[in-house]
């Protein structure tokens, strides 16, 4: 099986596993007890954290552990604006209108149960916010500003420099997870981000939010004050050495690895379009992450592609793995203009940073199998 789903999740590296195997084992104390075992447990997830931050263009403080990328995206999305919300008196959250489902939910939660407005901000046909729509959004009383750096459906790259000037006072937070691995983050100017350590070779479970210091946040995790009051609860150290592991590898070999891949990228794409009748590529054409090809193929059924392409031994992707199950079409495609009954025939594909083979017999397979589907 060839395997083209990276974006919903990575195999974790050798080199990681072997990082955080002692803290699994002999080094297995809780970091906040105060012997020996917890002391050195402590030592290690502060060490993860100084390994982390500058990849970031944080500071050590300032980075949070996490069970992973939605819980980080929901503790930035609604720990940001009721914090705002009770020092300032702050109703109003901007999200884009292709934010990945934990943003949108937590949008949709303070809405709810705390009476916030919410501002979806529209994307153009590739997929982009912009800015200026940013900018005559932000009111007086706006708590937070959300976006992703990168599309987890369409591979779409934000411009967060123009964002950043846009939303100006008002704290800005960016989903990373989908970018750690190919884009740098260390200077990107922004408030929050998050990452998920399973997306570039760390273990499900793992990741983090990076908040500044002076933007206040509400904790949605109570208990015993661990993560600075942030984020109660034992933490994992070996997700953390894990995740610190991870982020240090993937920044080592970023460069390389996404001209590479892009380049396989761009073979793929243009072979799909030309040998597979109405594909259409939905995304940015340049401004995408280096390893995402997302297609539509009207006149057929996604899911139906995709059991065909499993069948000729290729494992994609008809959109978000975390909208599993749902049968409505992705709020992504609708989103950036693609109609309903065509946004249900999307397929992804997602390389990973490590492929170095060509992608012809996978254009190969495609055409195969849409045309298998549509009976051709």
């Amino acid at each position: 099986m060839l395997y083209l789903d990276n974006a919903a999740t990575t195999p974790v590296r050798r080199e990681v596993l072997e990082a955080m195997a002692p803290y699994l084992t002999g080094e297995f104390g809780n970091p906040s007890s105060r012997h020996t075992y917890g002391e050195r447990a402590a030592a290690a997830l502060e060490q993860a954290r100084e390994r982390i931050a500058p990849l970031l263009g944080m500071r050590r403080r300032d980075i949070v552990f996490t069970s992973g990328g939605t819980e980080a995206n929901n503790l930035a999305v609604k720990g940001i604006a009721i914090a705002a919300q009770q020092t300032r008196g702050s109703r109003h959250v901007i999200v884009s209108a292709i934010e990945h489902e934990s943003v949108l939910a937590s949008a949709d939660y303070l809405q709810r149960v705390h009476g916030f407005e919410m501002t979806r901000l529209p994307v153009d046909g590739a997929g982009r916010v912009d800015p200026s729509e940013l900018a005559g959004a932000i009111r007086d009383d706006t708590a937070l500003v959300s976006i992703a750096l990168a599309n987890n459906e369409i591979g779409t790259v934000q411009d967060i420099a123009a964002l950043r000037r846009a939303a100006e006072h008002v704290p800005l937070h960016t989903d990373a997870v989908q970018a750690a691995g190919w884009l740098p983050l260390d200077d990107l100017g922004v408030d929050a981000l998050t990452v998920a350590g399973h997306k570039l070779g760390a273990p499900k479970g793992t990741g983090l939010l990076a908040v500044r210091g002076r933007v206040p946040i509400e904790p949605l995790v109570h208990g015993g004050g661990q993560e600075r009051g942030r984020r109660s609860g034992t933490e994992s150290v070996a997700g953390a050495v894990a995740l610190a592991t991870a982020m240090e590898l993937a920044e080592a070999e970023r460069v390389a690895n996404a001209a590479r891949v892009a380049a396989l990228r761009d073979e793929l794409v243009e072979r799909v379009l030309a040998e597979v009748p109405s594909a259409r590529l939905t995304g940015h054409p340049r401004e995408r992450l280096p390893g995402t090809a997302s297609f539509t193929f009207e006149g057929t059924s996604g899911e139906a592609v995709l059991l065909e392409l499993e069948r000729r031994g290729i494992v994609c992707s008809s959109g978000s793995a975390c909208a599993a199950g749902s049968s409505d079409p992705s709020h992504v495609l609708l989103a950036v203009g693609v109609p309903a009954e065509v946004a249900l025939t999307g397929v992804r594909l997602s390389l990973s940073q490590t492929h170095r083979e060509g992608l012809g017999p996978v254009a190969e397979a495609i055409a195969a199998s849409v045309a298998a589907v549509r009976g051709l």
